[in-house]
């Protein structure tokens, strides 16, 4: 059983609370994700996060084919941390840990996805040449996007 980690910081230039405000709002997911992903959710983000939530979403990682992605946020605590699982969706474990540091100047966030894909070793054959590179660009989209909304980290 083959489990790989995704880690990814980026340092922005604005408050840990509006930082917070932003990054624990789902529905705001869509704007940081490729638009030809087809993101949609569902339903679950109606309300502020919190433990226990259930969130559904549509999403099109690849190939045109829509896959139902099912989130539980499993901690949270207030502008630090928190924790989404996938219950249900095209992984065998998905477990993102989003952290908001104060530094000066800004904030840095940190991802950490630690992850296990489904159909043992045809899944690790297709990590290197699909999954990963797939991650990556998302990751590297969320990037720049997040540049584009809150401008770049000067120290």
């Amino acid at each position: 059983m083959k489990i790989y980690t995704l880690h990814k910081k980026q340092n922005l230039p604005i408050s840990k609370e509006e930082a917070w405000k932003f990054l624990s709002d789902p529905k705001n997911l869509k704007t940081i994700t490729p638009d030809y992903m087809g993101f949609n959710i569902l339903s679950g983000a109606d309300r502020d996060m919190f433990s226990g939530q259930i969130i559904q979403y549509i999403v099109t990682p690849v190939l045109g084919i829509k896959t139902k992605w099912v989130t539980e946020i499993t901690h949270v605590v207030d502008k630090e941390y928190f924790v989404d699982e996938q219950r249900f969706g095209p992984y065998a474990l998905w477990h993102h840990k989003h952290f908001i540091h104060e530094i000066e100047g800004g904030v840095e966030m940190e991802d950490i996805i630690d992850y296990k894909l489904p159909m043992g070793v045809l899944g690790q054959l297709v990590h290197p040449i699909l999954v990963k590179p797939k991650l990556e660009e998302i990751f590297n989209y969320r990037q720049k996007k997040l540049i584009e909304l809150f401008g770049e980290y000067q120290k």
